[in-house]
C-alpha cells in the first residue's frame, strides 16, 4: 500500500491499522463488516472495533445499515477518504442493490484471506497491464458504455466488474501467469456466468496463457461453473479452430432445419458463442458452401488448421470457507450466526488432479 496514501488517512484521525484497512475497503469492495476489520487487525470484537465505528460515523467517512441479528454492514462514501488515496472517483463511493453488496463482502473475505497477492487495483492500471504490457488493443478488453447528460458524450468504462484481477505463480518457481476471477456470492445464475465470460471472450483469444479463478462461499456452485467454463472458454481457445467451426457448422445446420425436438442447452449455449465468435462475412459464406456441398469438410479442415492457437488455460475454485454474509437467505433454521469465529479461506479444486494448482504466491 502506498506509505504516503495511508498517512494520509491517518491524518483524518485514523490509525495505521485502520487506515490500512479503510484503503482495502475502498479500492476493493466499498461495504465491510466489523467482522472482517477484526480479521485484518488480528482483533477480537469489543471496544477497539467500537471505537473504530464510532470515528467513522461521527466523521461522516461511511453509513451503516443495522441487519438483526447480526450487526453493522458499513459503506465506506466519503469522498475525503477516497481523496485521500486520490480515488476519489471510484464507483465503489455510490450506493448500490443488495445483490452487489452480498457479492462485495464475500469479495472482501477473499481479498483479506489473499493479501500478499499482487491485484491490479484500479482500472487504469488493468487496462495500462494489458494495452501497454501485454500490447493488447483496448478493443479487445471487456466495456460497458455509460451514458451522458443530453448533449454530452457517453463513457466508455472498463472491468467495471471489479473482480479480483493480479499476478500470481501457479507453482513455486514457476513464472507469473494472469489470474481473473468471478465471485459468486449466491445471488449469480449461470446466465450470470456466462454473459461474464462473454465479455471477456476477446481478451481471453489475445492471451497466450491466463488462468481463471472462481470464488464461492460454496463449493456446490464449482462444478456447473466449471463445466461452463471448459466448454466456452477453454476448449474452444485450446483446440483446433476448424474443429470448432465444423461444430459450430452442424449444430447451426440442425437449428436451421429445426430438428431439435428437445431443447439442448449445452449446443444452445454454444451456438450463442459461436455465433458472437465467428460473426462475419466470410464464416457466413464458407457455412453456404459447405451446407451446400460445394466446401467439404477436409478442404475446410486444412484452410483453418494454422490457426491453432498455442494456449494453456487453467481453471480454478477458492471456497471462502466461514462466510456468512448478513444477506443469506437460504441459511436453515436453527443455524446459529457464529459472529467472533476465526475464518479461514481454503483453496478448492474439483478438476483433475494434474491441474490443479495453489493460488499462494
Amino acid at each position: 500500500m502506498p506509505v504516503e496514501q495511508i498517512d494520509r488517512i491517518k491524518g483524518l484521525g485514523y490509525t495505521e491499522s485502520e487506515a490500512r484497512f479503510l484503503y482495502v475497503v475502498a479500492v476493493h469492495s466499498g461495504y465491510f463488516t466489523l467482522r472482517q476489520f477484526c480479521t485484518f487487525t488480528h482483533a477480537a470484537r469489543g471496544k477497539r472495533s467500537f471505537i473504530f465505528a464510532r470515528k467513522l460515523l461521527q466523521g461522516g467517512h461511511a453509513s451503516m445499515c443495522d441487519y438483526p441479528g447480526v450487526g453493522p454492514v458499513f459503506h465506506l462514501f466519503s469522498r475525503t477518504v477516497y481523496g485521500q488515496m486520490e480515488k476519489d472517483n471510484l464507483r465503489n463511493r455510490r450506493r448500490h442493490s443488495f445483490e452487489f453488496i452480498r457479492t462485495r463482502l464475500l469479495l472482501l473475505d477473499f481479498i483479506l484471506a489473499n493479501q500478499v497477492l499482487a491485484y491490479f487495483e484500479t482500472e487504469q492500471d488493468k487496462v495500462s497491464f494489458f494495452c501497454e504490457t501485454m500490447g493488447v488493443s483496448k478493443y479487445f478488453l471487456p466495456a460497458k458504455v455509460y451514458g451522458g447528460r443530453p448533449g454530452s458524450q457517453s463513457t466508455v468504462r472498463y472491468f467495471v466488474d471489479k473482480f479480483p484481477l493480479f499476478i500470481a505463480p501457479f507453482l513455486s518457481g514457476a513464472p507469473p501467469v494472469v489470474t481473473f476471477s468471478f465471485v459468486d456470492s449466491g445471488f449469480e445464475t449461470a446466465s450470470g456466468f456466462l454473459t461474464h465470460l462473454g465479455a471477456y471472450q476477446g481478451l481471453f483469444r489475445q492471451l497466450t496463457s491466463f488462468r481463471f479463478l472462481y470464488i464461492a462461499a460454496k463449493d456446490a456452485y464449482f462444478q456447473g461453473a466449471e463445466e461452463r467454463f471448459r466448454s466456452l472458454v477453454k476448449r474452444p481457445l485450446e483446440s483446433d479452430i476448424s474443429a470448432e467451426i465444423l461444430r459450430y457448422f452442424h449444430v447451426r445446420k440442425k437449428w436451421d432445419n429445426r430438428e431439435y425436438m428437445v431443447p439442448v442447452t449445452e449446443d444452445f449455449e454454444f451456438l450463442n458463442e459461436a455465433r458472437r465468435r465467428f460473426h462475419c462475412n466470410r464464416f457466413d459464406s464458407l457455412y453456404q458452401a459447405w451446407r451446400s456441398g460445394e466446401l467439404l469438410e477436409p478442404d475446410l479442415r486444412v484452410e483453418f488448421s494454422q490457426l491453432r492457437p498455442e494456449r494453456t488455460v487453467f481453471f480454478d475454485t477458492y471456497l471462502v470457507r466461514g462466510h456468512w454474509s448478513p444477506f443469506d437467505l437460504e441459511r436453515k433454521s436453527g443455524e446459529r450466526c457464529v459472529k467472533d469465529a476465526d475464518h479461514h479461506s481454503v483453496h478448492r479444486s474439483v478438476h483433475p488432479v494434474g491441474e490443479r494448482k495453489l493460488l499462494g504466491a
